[in-house]
C-alpha cells in the first residue's frame, strides 16, 4: 500500500513518501526536489513537469501552468481575468460557464478543462513516486489550499481519479505544516496550550492559521487567507517596472511577443531571489526582442517602492487570524514562516513588527506541505505504526441547509448546519415533516468572500408516500467529510406504529411528535441529534442509527403470560429509504468522467508510444556513430578494406536518412533500420570479441588440463585410494583435450583477423566443463571408510609378590575374601588373563602398539 503525499502548488510541486526510516521527498528524472506544473503540448504528444519547463521557452502559447488558478473558478471570476491577461496561452468561456484551455495538440486545436490539465500534472507525480518505490501507487494524500470551495475540492477528486489515483484525504495546506511541525516536538505541554502562528506566501496565495498545541494533539484555531497575495505579484510588478522601462529606452514592447514576456518573466523572478539576499542587482538579457539585448540595474529599496501595493495587503490576514481565534500578539507563543514567497525580506520585516517577534524558520519551507501530507497519509493507512497524534481540523466557512415550506406562500427557510470552525469530518441528522417531494439546497453563508459562489448543491428527497395520509417524518443525514465536501447522504422515513390495550384506548400514547405543525422549527439543529465522528466512520453510523429511531432490544415485544395483566404500549418504528438525488452546480458529470479518464489513457498511451520511438532512433543514431568509430580503430584489422568501404558508405547513407526523410518515422522503421545495420556489423564485433576473450579460455582450458593431469600422475597420499585405471581414463581425457586444442590453435593462428575464426571461445569453454564434468568425479573420489576394529581386553596387573610366591588354596580364598570377589569370579578373571598372556601374545602385542 503506497503511503505518499503530494504538495500541489501552483509554480511546482513536491512528491513526499513515508518509508519505515520517516518521511523522504522523492527526486524527479532530473535530480530535482520541485517539479515544475506545467503541460506543455506538442505536435506529436505531451512534455509534463520537467520536460514541460524545458520546452516552454519555445512553444509558450501551449505550455499551460498556474493551472490551479483555473480550477474550480467561473469564467466571469474578475481574478481569473486579471490573471487570464498575464497567461500566454489562450483561455476561452466553455458552454457551461467555465474556462476552456486551448493548445494545439497532434496537429489540431483542441480545448481541456482544467480538471484535465491538473489530472496530466498528478499523472507525471505518480510516475516520479513509482519510480522511486518500484511499486505502484494509488493511495495518497494530497494537499490543497484552505480556501478551496466545495466544487474546486470535487474537482481535485476528480482529477485524481482521472490519473488513477485515489487521495484517502483532501488536507488542508495549513493543517500539512502544522502536523509536520508539531509530530516531531516532544516538548509539548500537557495542560498549557502552546500557540504557535503559521504564516504560508506562496507562489500566488498567502494563508495564515493559529494552531494551539498539545502533548499528542493540534487544534487548528483559525484560518485566514488572500488568494492573490503571493511572489508572482512581485515578479509582476519587477516585470511592469522593467518592461515600461525597455520600452523607453530600447523602443520595444514586450507586450507584443509572447516568448519575450515569458524571458522576461523568468528573469524577473532569478532577480526577486538575488534581491532577497542583495541590496541590489542587475538584470541582463540577450536578444530579448527585435534583436535587442537589455540590460536594467534595481535596488532592493526601488524594488520595495514599487511592491508597496502589495506589501499594504500582508497586515490584512495576520490581524484577520489573531481576531478569529481570540488572540493577542503576547499570547503567540512562536511564528513560523514557509511558502516560497516568504524569503521576501520586507515580508520578514512586516510580520517582525506586527507579531513583536522574530519569525522562525524550523521548517523546510519549500516541503513542510508534502511532509505533513505523507504524515497524515502514514496516519490512515494501516502500513505504518505513527506515533499517536491527534488532528483537529477546522472548516473554514460556514454551511447552511436551505428548503422551502410546504405552504406555497412561505418564504424558504434555512438553519446553520456546520458553522465556521467545525470539526473535520462529522455528521448531522435533520429531521423533515413532509407530504411530498422536496428540495434541499446546500449554502455558504457569511464566507466574507466575494469570490466563493454561494450555492454549492440542491439535493431532491422523493419521492415517497405516507402511509395515513398525514405528513411524513424523514430523517435526513447530511455529512461534511474528510475531503471537506458537503452531502446529503440519505434519507429515511420513519413511521411509528403504537399499539395500545383496550384499557387505555382512550388515553394519549407517551410519545409524542417532535413537531406539532410542519416546519414549526425555523433551527432544525435544534431538535436533532449532532452527531461528530472525530474519531472513525464507526462510531458515526452507530450514532446515526440510534437517533434515526432504531427499535432498542429492550423494547421487542413480550408473550403475555395471562389475559388479566395490563400490557404496555409496543411502539414499533419503521424505517423506509427514501431516493435522494444529488445536483452539484459546475461538478463534472459521471459519464464526462469517464471521457476524461479514457482520453487521458490514450493520450498517456501516445506519450508512451512516442518515447519508445526516440529511443529507438537514438539507438540508430548512436549505432551509425559508434560503428563508424570503432571501424577506424578497434575493429580495423578485423574487416577487410572492401567490406570496411561498403560498411562506411552504407553508415553515411543512413545518417543522412536519419536528419531528411527519417527523421520523423514509426518504430518499427527504426527498428528495421537498425537490424539492417547489425547484420553487416555484428560479425565485425563478433571477430573482434572473439579475439580478446580467446587468450583468456584457452589460459582456462589449459590451466584445467594440467591440473588434472598433475593429480593423476601425483604420488600423494590423498590420491592412493584411486585405482590406476581410473587415473589413466583422467590422463587419457586430458591428452585428448590436449591434441584437440594444439590442432585447433594451429588452425587459428594460420588465419588472418578479418577471417572468422576456427577457435571459438564457447567451444573452449565447452571443452572446458566436458573435461572438468569427466575428471573431477574420478579425482575428488573420498577415501573409503576404514574398518572398525574392536581393541582386545588387556589383563589386569599383576603384584610382583604373586608371580614369585605361589600361594596356597587357603591364601587365596583368604585374599577373594578380602578384596571383596568372590573365589569364582577372581578364579574365571585369572584364568583368562593367563589365557590371554600365553595363547594370543601376537594380539596382544598389536593392541598395545
Amino acid at each position: 500500500m503506497s503511503v505518499v503525499g503530494f504538495d500541489l502548488g501552483n509554480e511546482s510541486c513536491i512528491v513526499a513518501v513515508a518509508r519505515q526510516r520517516g518521511i523522504d521527498v522523492v527526486l524527479n528524472e532530473e535530480s530535482k526536489r520541485e517539479t515544475p506544473a506545467i503541460v506543455c503540448f506538442g505536435d506529436k504528444q505531451r512534455f509534463i513537469g520537467t520536460a514541460g519547463a524545458a520546452s516552454s521557452t519555445m512553444n509558450p502559447k501551449n505550455s499551460i501552468s498556474q493551472i490551479k488558478r483555473l480550477l474550480g473558478r467561473k469564467f466571469s471570476d474578475p481574478e481569473l481575468q486579471q490573471d487570464l491577461a498575464s497567461f500566454p496561452f489562450r483561455v476561452s468561456e466553455g458552454p457551461d460557464g467555465f474556462p476552456l484551455v486551448h493548445a494545439r495538440y497532434l496537429g489540431e486545436e483542441q480545448a481541456f478543462t482544467p480538471t484535465q490539465l491538473l489530472a496530466m500534472v498528478l499523472s507525471n507525480l505518480k510516475g516520479i513516486a513509482e519510480g522511486n518505490l518500484n511499486a505502484a501507487v494509488v493511495d495518497c494524500c494530497i494537499g490543497i489550499p484552505v480556501y478551496f470551495s466545495d466544487l474546486q475540492r470535487r474537482a481535485v477528486l476528480d482529477a485524481a481519479t482521472i490519473a488513477g489515483l485515489r487521495p484517502l484525504r483532501l488536507f488542508h495546506e495549513t493543517t500539512a505544516t502544522a502536523l509536520a511541525y508539531g509530530i516531531y516536538k516532544t516538548d509539548l505541554p500537557e495542560n498549557d496550550q502552546l500557540n504557535v502562528a503559521f504564516v504560508d506566501v506562496g507562489h500566488a496565495s498567502m494563508q495564515v492559521s493559529i494552531v494551539g498545541y498539545k502533548k499528542g494533539q493540534l487544534k487548528m484555531l483559525s484560518h485566514t487567507y488572500d488568494r492573490s497575495l503571493g511572489g508572482r505579484d512581485f515578479d509582476e510588478a519587477l516585470f511592469k517596472h522593467f518592461a515600461a522601462k525597455f520600452k523607453e529606452e530600447y523602443k520595444i514592447d514586450v507586450y507584443q511577443n509572447a516568448r519575450a514576456c515569458l524571458r522576461l518573466r523568468v528573469a524577473c523572478e532569478k532577480l526577486k531571489k538575488v534581491l532577497s539576499a542583495n541590496p541590489e542587482a542587475p538584470l541582463n538579457i540577450e536578444c530579448l526582442m527585435d534583436e535587442k539585448d537589455v540590460r536594467g540595474f534595481i535596488k532592493r529599496e526601488e524594488f520595495e517602492q514599487i511592491s508597496a501595493p502589495v506589501l499594504e495587503r500582508v497586515k490584512g490576514p495576520l490581524e484577520k487570524a489573531l481576531a478569529e481565534a481570540g488572540l493577542t500578539t503576547e499570547n503567540v507563543h512562536f511564528v513560523e514562516v514557509v511558502g516560497s514567497g516568504s524569503r521576501v525580506p520586507a515580508i520578514i520585516k512586516i510580520i517582525t513588527e506586527f507579531f513583536g517577534k522574530e519569525p522562525r524558520r524550523t521548517m523546510n519551507a519549500s516541503e513542510c506541505v508534502a511532509r505533513g501530507c505523507a504524515l497524515q497519509c502514514a496516519i490512515l493507512s494501516p502500513t505504518f505504526k505513527v506515533r499517536e497524534f491527534q488532528v483537529n481540523d477546522g472548516f473554514p466557512f460556514s454551511i447552511a441547509l436551505s428548503w422551502k415550506p410546504d405552504s406555497q406562500n412561505s418564504a424558504p427557510q434555512h438553519s446553520v448546519v456546520f458553522p465556521k470552525g467545525n470539526a473535520i469530518p462529522s455528521v448531522k441528522a435533520l429531521t423533515f415533516y413532509r407530504s411530498s417531494t422536496f428540495e434541499v439546497d446546500v449554502l455558504y453563508v457569511d464566507t466574507g468572500d466575494s469570490q466563493i459562489q454561494p450555492k454549492i448543491s440542491t439535493y431532491t428527497i422523493g419521492p415517497f408516500q405516507p402511509s395515513k395520509g398525514e405528513k411524513a417524518k424523514l430523517k435526513v443525514k447530511v455529512r461534511l467529510n474528510i475531503h471537506g465536501i458537503v452531502t446529503v447522504d440519505l434519507a429515511m422515513m420513519l413511521e411509528e406504529d403504537v399499539e395500545v390495550p383496550a384499557s387505555s384506548v382512550n388515553e394519549a400514547p407517551k410519545d409524542a411528535t417532535k413537531m406539532d405543525t410542519d416546519d414549526a422549527p425555523s433551527d432544525p439543529s435544534g431538535t436533532d441529534v449532532n452527531m461528530q465522528e472525530p474519531k472513525s466512520a464507526d462510531t458515526t453510523e452507530g450514532a446515526t442509527a440510534a437517533e434515526n429511531g432504531a427499535q432498542d432490544p429492550e423494547e421487542k415485544s413480550v408473550p403475555m403470560e395471562t389475559d388479566a395483566k395490563v400490557e404496555p404500549s409496543k411502539k414499533k418504528v419503521k424505517k423506509i429509504s427514501v431516493p435522494v438525488n444529488e445536483l452539484v452546480y459546475g461538478a463534472l458529470p459521471a459519464a464526462e468522467l469517464e471521457k476524461a479518464v479514457e482520453k487521458e489513457y490514450e493520450m498517456a498511451l501516445q506519450d508512451r508510444v512516442m518515447e519508445e520511438t526516440k529511443e529507438k532512433k537514438n539507438a540508430v543514431e548512436a549505432y551509425v556513430y559508434d560503428m563508424r568509430n570503432k571501424l577506424y580503430d578497434m575493429y580495423n584489422d578485423f574487416v577487410t578494406p572492401e567490406e570496411k568501404e561498403a560498411l562506411i558508405a552504407r553508415l553515411q547513407e543512413v545518417e543522412d536518412w536519419l536528419y531528411e526523410d527519417g527523421e520523423d518515422e514509426t518504430k518499427g522503421v527504426y527498428i528495421a533500420k537498425l537490424e539492417e545495420l547489425k547484420k553487416i556489423g555484428d560479425p565485425i564485433e563478433a571477430r573482434y570479441k572473439e579475439w580478446t576473450e580467446r587468450g583468456s579460455a584457452v589460459d582456462q582450458l589449459v590451466y584445467c588440463i594440467n591440473s588434472f593431469r598433475e593429480a593423476a600422475l601425483s604420488n600423494d597420499q590423498k590420491f592412493e585410494h584411486i585405482d590406476i585405471s581410473e587415473k589413466q581414463k583422467v590422463i587419457n581425457e586430458c591428452s585428448e583435450a590436449e591434441n584437440w586444442l594444439r590442432d585447433r590453435k594451429q588452425q587459428q593462428d594460420a588465419l588472418p583477423k578479418f577471417a572468422n575464426p576456427v577457435l571459438l571461445v564457447s567451444d573452449l569453454k565447452k571443452k572446458a566443463e566436458t573435461l572438468d564434468r569427466f575428471c573431477k568425479p574420478i579425482m575428488t573420489k573420498p577415501k573409503p571408510a576404514p574398518k572398525p576394529q574392536t581393541p582386545p581386553q588387556t589383563p589386569p596387573p599383576q603384584p610382583e609378590t604373586q608371580a614369585q610366591e605361589p600361594q596356597t588354596p587357603e591364601q587365596q580364598q583368604n585374599g577373594a575374601g578380602a578384596t571383596g570377589v568372590p573365589a569364582s569370579e577372581g578364579g574365571a578373571q585369572e584364568a583368562s588373563g593367563e589365557q590371554m598372556d600365553t595363547d594370543k601374545p601376537e594380539n596382544s602385542a598389536e593392541a598395545s602398539a
